[in-house]
């Protein structure tokens, strides 16, 4: 049996044809010659769609339709039993999670309140340690990949830094090899497994991370991601210990105010907050993490 004569899919705007479900399972492993013959006997006779045809005789599992779908309409996201990155990136491994529709969610509203208004970078800040800073901007940056933007993450806490451990990235060297000029944006990380996002680490940790990020370097930094990619979300340490987030928001012009639900001192976060308007960053939005 043809595969290629079978319900062939609509053109995508490109002139490419996208391989069908039967096709990419086939690829993937999960499914034999045999018995992909058997499940498309099965669609035609039923009428059901080849990925429930394939189900129901048992072939292959509901993970492995929605993986093969992912692929088919270039979304990325990791099988749950890979260790490619840290369980922390819940956008790559559970995408069909309340957690991650919030993030879309969030996503939806930073893009029509910012980076539809011709804005490109935006800083992630938090009061204190372990409001979830990190987490929340690796997580942002993966759904605005996920959306088709190339997106770039930056790590700039340079003093704890986490997009090192939630990647983990190989590369040592990141942005303040690039800012003592050490290195280029050739130590950019990218990803196979996850289309259209890229990761600056932090690098070598430094003595004087407030002196490097208020350097011009960091702002020509900035503006050659914006000439490259769509979305630059750059992660900061906790604003209530040093000063460096308010430089780094003070570059990228707009900020994330992220806090912890029963954890974050409002008095802290307002302390944040006034500072940031202090030095003219807008707020574009401010969220409370549950966990």
């Amino acid at each position: 049996m043809n595969i290629s004569h079978i319900n062939p899919s609509p053109m995508t705007p490109d002139g490419r044809r996208p391989m069908m479900i039967g096709q990419l399972l086939l690829e993937m492993g999960k499914l034999t010659s045999d018995q992909l013959e058997r499940a498309l006997a099965l669609q035609q006779k039923s009428g059901m769609a080849f990925g429930e045809a394939a189900k129901k005789l048992g072939f292959v599992s509901e993970s492995d339709i929605q993986r093969a779908l992912a692929i088919q309409f270039e979304y990325s996201y990791l099988p749950r039993h890979e260790e490619t990155f840290s369980r922390r990136l819940q956008a790559a491994y559970e995408p069909f999670s309340p957690q991650v529709e919030a993030l879309r969610a969030l996503r939806s509203q930073l893009a029509l309140r910012w980076f539809n208004q011709g804005f490109k970078t935006l800083a992630v800040v938090a009061a204190n340690p372990g409001d979830g800073c990190s987490d929340l901007a690796a997580n942002l940056a993966v759904v605005f990949s996920q959306l088709g933007e190339r997106t770039l993450l930056i790590d700039a806490n340079l003093r704890t830094p986490e997009q090192r451990k939630i990647f983990k990235l190989q590369q040592p060297r990141g942005l303040s090899d690039v800012l003592i000029g050490r290195n280029d944006l050739s130590v950019v990380c990218r990803f196979d497994s996850l289309k259209n996002l890229s990761v600056l680490g932090a690098g070598t940790v430094p003595p004087n991370p407030q002196e490097l990020l208020s350097r011009r370097g960091f702002a020509a930094i900035l503006d050659k991601a914006r000439e490259q990619y769509d979305v630059v979300i750059v992660d900061t340490p906790p604003a209530v210990v040093t000063s460096d987030a308010q430089a780094i928001a003070a570059n990228c012009g707009g900020a994330l105010l992220v806090s912890q639900r029963n954890l974050t001192r409002m008095a802290d976060l307002a302390n944040v907050r006034d500072q940031l308007l202090v030095c003219d960053v807008q707020i574009v939005a401010a969220i409370v993490k549950d966990s």
